[in-house]
């Protein structure tokens, strides 16, 4: 194989807005690239996570026209942090919304973590409209992940920023952890959410990096970031994500047709290769590419090679 890929360089958008989807809500777009390119869409992680400048970097400029855009309730998107009228569905009726207006008959779907379920449930939904899927970290919903982060398994890598987390909630409520972060992140006290936000995010942003990375740390765990993303999280994984167990495995037949690559990090330790492997063995077509280098962040030079070939490969480029 030829030297690893790295992201494009930095882009700006060539036009961006802010799109009444109803319920309240207005969520912030952009598109980058070359208008008329080939269409795609980008989902973020989190839920709650928003999208950074970075990401736009994940698509050839001169070939794609990307739409980026932030979840209800996070990054420009308001009301901000907002759990009101804000599920898996209603961002699923979001996508809709924005092909709409961009104008796209069908569009390439690429997400990661938390975007590889948003993306799923919308290809299930809307397979008409996708072209291909690319996705990395799968996370399908399951008990068994949320497990993994919230009760037992993570706990065992990261013993010290464990201890930290669950330490925070009085020892009576540790077995039910998730349901204890949620009633704090949904306290009337602001500062009783701040600090479990932070403290939220900390254990997860320790997960998501393979090595430590004292800079993406602070912005993950800087104020408005960490109120975001530990609110929605705790708010969608209260409610399962709004989907029953094993439905994105069952509902593989209705995407079977869409051609889809899938890079996953072998030493991910937030959405560990369990799940991308039982997606793989639902859909047989899919292309599985297991990083043995890699964690959960799209920045990690395998990762990134993974991702920036998939897009350029959906694109007819080659190489």
């Amino acid at each position: 194989m030829n030297e690893r890929r790295t992201l494009y360089a930095p882009v700006e958008p060539y036009a961006s807005g802010m799109l009444d989807v109803g319920d309240g809500h207005s969520i912030y777009w952009e598109r980058c690239g070359t208008p008329g390119g080939k269409p795609a869409v980008f989902l973020h992680g989190g839920p709650g996570g928003g999208i950074s400048p970075k990401q736009r970097q994940q698509f050839d400029p001169k070939l794609y026209d990307v739409l980026l855009f932030d979840q209800r309730g996070c990054g420009r998107s308001t009301p901000f942090a907002s759990l009101e009228n804000n599920t898996t569905w209603h961002l699923v009726a979001d996508i809709e919304r924005l092909r709409e207006m961009a104008g796209h008959e069908q569009w390439l779907v690429f997400g990661g973590s938390w975007g590889s379920t948003l993306s799923l449930a919308y290809a299930q939904t809307h397979p008409e409209r996708v072209s291909e899927l690319v996705l990395r970290g799968i996370f399908l919903g399951g008990q068994n992940e949320q497990d993994w982060l919230y009760r037992y398994g993570a706990s065992e890598l990261y013993p010290e920023a464990w201890e930290q987390f669950s330490g925070h909630v009085a020892a009576a409520e540790r077995g039910d952890l998730l349901g204890a972060y949620h009633r704090l992140l949904t306290s009337e006290d602001r500062e009783v959410r701040l600090t479990a936000a932070k403290l939220w995010s900390m254990w997860e942003g320790t997960t998501c990096t393979l090595l430590p990375d004292p800079e993406m740390m602070a912005d993950f765990t800087a104020d408005d970031h960490a109120v975001a993303v530990a609110r929605i999280e705790a708010h969608f994984f209260m409610h399962d994500c709004w989907l029953e167990e094993g439905q994105l495995l069952q509902g593989v037949e209705r995407i079977r047709h869409i051609p889809t690559i899938i890079v996953q990090g072998r030493h991910d330790c937030c959405t560990p290769p369990a799940a991308a492997w039982a997606l793989k063995n639902a859909w047989p077509e899919a292309e599985l590419q297991i990083v043995d280098d890699g964690g959960h962040l799209f920045t990690e030079p395998g990762i990134t090679d993974g991702l920036v070939r998939a897009s350029d490969r959906f694109a007819g480029k080659l190489g």
